[in-house]
């Protein structure tokens, strides 16, 4: 990240005197943090990188970002070998798996749209699937499910309403459904689906339970061995933190094994092969895109080392400090709390204020953000608080949003939003200094 400032009071050889190093500016971190502030506050700030705030792509750290350029290895080699089983083996700890000799977690080079359609076309065979959807991603997995299986039945909720799990046994009780497929994290609205309860409807009427996890796992826990999940799927960028490219499916291994009972529905993403590729040669059935297996296995260290609990508990408080300020800013939530994953936050626009406005402003303040989709266009926008951003950079977002609120005008030139009066506490104070408060010449 790379800070300029319009006014350049300190030349380098007066900075130097900090320390009495000639030509050399050496700064006590007192004074660049204070510098530094004083640069946001006047709206200084140039950033030689975009600030990803969505739900995937996103700022992947500094040793990702190496890890992708390392050396080159043949995919039929045992270093290939070795690196597919380091991740396997990091998958199910970030899984926090009771008991990994039961699972195993197979990588596909792909999206996570990748990684459902290996699921939705391997796991149901000739059987039936329902399909729970209240969203864009619960239709995909509809949509996809129809090309492959038949039996394909779907319970549909309106987008970014909550599942009402009686309406679902209900239609278990009259219908014989062998597979329950749904989407954890509903991206388009921001909610996160129970996946306990419909775990114990899918045991309750003998089904299998699979979950689209992409965007939920590496920010939330996913019990599979509590909730009956047979099989997860993800993918390598969203919170996990690294490149897209590659997504995976983890599942209980007496499942992995069926599936070679099943009909082939495709070539390149049968399960069956891919697991019989990991399970008795250590690797994947096809080429893959080994450089983002290094990244991914370096952004899966990173979560370990962290610790997991960890993760979950950084990212759930960059959401509150997001939604916290955003709240401060009079602005309204497309959902409760409760219902949201802690990795994005949807927000209703002001009626007066156009996305496609707000969204170039910030952009022109290396900011990214989603606009809402479907029934959602043009209503909400959506900030994500995973990969790497600090608190700083939240900070800054938040300031920038503010600026933009209070100057934005709509078509009949009317201020279209208000600002409330801030709360004790906020906005945060960095080394003593309110980081959000006008500069003072």
């Amino acid at each position: 990240m790379r800070l300029t400032s319009r006014r350049e009071n300190v030349s380098v050889q007066r900075a130097a005197q900090f320390r009495g190093v000639p030509g050399r500016a050496v700064f006590p971190l007192q004074h660049c943090m204070r510098a530094l502030i004083a640069f946001v506050r006047e709206g200084n700030i140039n950033l030689e990188k975009y600030l990803l705030f969505t739900p995937g792509p996103v700022n992947v750290a500094a040793n990702v970002r190496m890890a992708i350029a390392a050396e080159d290895i043949c995919h039929r080699e045992t270093d290939f070998d070795r690196l597919l089983a380091s991740i396997e083996t990091k998958l199910l700890s970030l899984l926090q798996i009771r008991r990994p000799e039961h699972y195993r977690a197979v990588v596909i080079t792909g999206s996570g749209t990748a990684a459902n359609e290996a699921m939705l076309s391997s796991v149901v065979g000739e059987g039936s699937i329902l399909i729970v959807s209240n969203g864009e991603f619960g239709e995909r997995l509809h949509k996809t499910s129809v090309v492959h299986n038949k039996l394909t039945h779907l319970i549909e909720f309106p987008w970014g309403q909550a599942i009402n799990l009686a309406v679902i046994e209900a239609y278990l009780k009259k219908h014989t459904i062998d597979v329950i497929a749904i989407a954890h994290h509903e991206t388009c609205s921001g909610m996160l689906n129970p996946l306990a309860e419909i775990g114990a409807l899918a045991r309750k009427y003998h089904a299998i339970f699979i979950v689209d996890g992409v965007s939920s796992i590496g920010a939330e826990t996913v019990d599979m061995e509590a909730n009956n999940i047979a099989f997860c799927s993800s993918s390598s960028s969203k919170a996990i933190g690294s490149y897209a490219g590659l997504s995976f499916v983890v599942g209980r291994t007496t499942q992995f094994e069926k599936l070679k009972h099943h009909r082939a529905k495709t070539t390149y993403l049968n399960l069956a092969t891919f697991y019989d590729f990991l399970k008795n040669r250590s690797q994947t059935p096809n080429t893959p895109g080994v450089p983002l297996f290094f990244a991914l296995e370096q952004a899966l260290s990173n979560i370990l080392l962290e610790g997991v609990s960890c993760r979950f508990a950084k990212i759930k408080r960059k959401a509150d400090l997001l939604r916290q300020g955003m709240r401060k800013l009079n602005l309204d939530f497309l959902l409760d709390e409760k219902d949201m994953c802690s990795m994005l936050t949807t927000v209703c626009l002001p009626t007066t204020l156009d996305v496609g406005i707000l969204r170039q402003k910030l952009r022109e303040k290396s900011i990214i953000i989603y606009e809402g989709k479907g029934c959602f266009e043009g209503k909400v926008f959506q900030v994500g608080n995973i990969g790497e951003l600090s608190n700083f950079e939240i900070a800054f977002f938040l300031r920038t949003l503010k600026e933009i609120l209070l100057t934005a005008v709509s078509k009949d030139n009317r201020t279209v939003v208000t600002i409330m009066p801030p709360a004790p506490g906020w906005p945060p104070v960095v080394d003593g200094l309110d980081v959000l408060a006008p500069a003072v010449a």
